[in-house]
């Protein structure tokens, strides 16, 4: 059991981003085993995560005995937002906004990457005017008043900082619990529970190949959806003059539906490897 007693009299927030990590210190919460009880968890939602995140967040929602907010920022889906609308400048000149970090195919040969805004934008934005409202902060507070619980376990501590905001404490329980990505999976199995299904975006060009070749098989709605988004990126981008190169979603910078995600086994290379490196040969 872990608690953070200094903050105990400020309003606790859970971050719930609906994977793993998030996943098990919103149930370990509900179970006693992180304190004090979150007065509520957000999950800030982009309207693009796979139909399994939904089905599992639906299911998570049912465990806790703290409410689960749903938000959004105002302009809603992505495929409706600013990234696949072409504007006009008052100089006439078409452009679009990059939200989404797609890997760009440049007229010389060498690779790019498109700016991105979509954590800040439709993560990070309505998370904290949520949290706002939950804990009650006045308009220009500088002092603590909320802790928000965020899911970085113990193999990620590099991606831990501080908060921006001078009314808001970052708090990390899975490290207090010195729990690792790992660990939060045995604590489902062992709880019990089903293993939570990977939180991002069907489009993000972050997916590694795994992930792709499972969106593929187990989820070929979410599949085409985004083989859909890269092709319609890539048209508004062709009209815009704030891109020279053609954006894509895999970083092999060919289209989505023409990429070879086997993995080498597939492709009939030998593995002469028959289970899991079990992490010994460096001990």
């Amino acid at each position: 059991m872990t608690t953070t007693q200094n903050h105990d009299n400020l309003v606790h927030v859970l971050s719930l981003g609906a994977g793993v990590q998030s996943s098990t210190m919103a149930l370990m919460a509900a179970a006693g085993e992180l304190l004090p009880m979150p007065k509520a968890a957000i999950f800030a939602d982009t309207k693009a995560e796979p139909a399994s995140v939904y089905k599992w967040l639906d299911w998570l929602e049912t465990k806790l005995p703290f409410p689960v907010y749903r938000v959004q920022d105002k302009l809603g889906l992505i495929e409706e937002s600013l990234t696949l609308r072409a504007r006009v400048r008052t100089e006439g000149k078409p452009w679009s906004k990059s939200l989404v970090p797609a890997y760009v195919a440049n007229p010389d040969g060498t690779r790019g990457i498109m700016g991105r805004s979509c954590t800040a934008d439709k993560k990070i934005a309505p998370l904290l005017k949520k949290q706002k409202q939950i804990g009650n902060v006045p308009r220009g507070c500088k002092e603590p008043r909320v802790v928000t619980w965020i899911g970085i376990s113990l193999d990620e501590v590099t991606r831990m900082k501080p908060s921006r905001e001078k009314w808001a404490i970052n708090r990390w329980p899975l490290i207090e619990a010195e729990m690792t990505r790992h660990d939060c999976l045995r604590w489902m199995e062992k709880m019990g529970f089903p293993k939570p299904p990977r939180s991002a975006c069907v489009f993000c060009p972050f997916h590694s190949d795994n992930e792709w070749r499972r969106l593929k098989s187990e989820e070929p709605d979410e599949f085409r959806r985004a083989v859909e988004f890269e092709r319609n990126l890539q048209e508004v981008k062709r009209k815009s003059d704030n891109l020279n190169g053609v954006p894509f979603l895999h970083g092999s910078l060919r289209p989505l539906d023409q990429v070879d995600f086997a993995t080498d086994a597939q492709r009939g290379q030998m593995d002469f490897f028959q289970n899991e490196c079990e992490g010994m040969c460096g001990l």
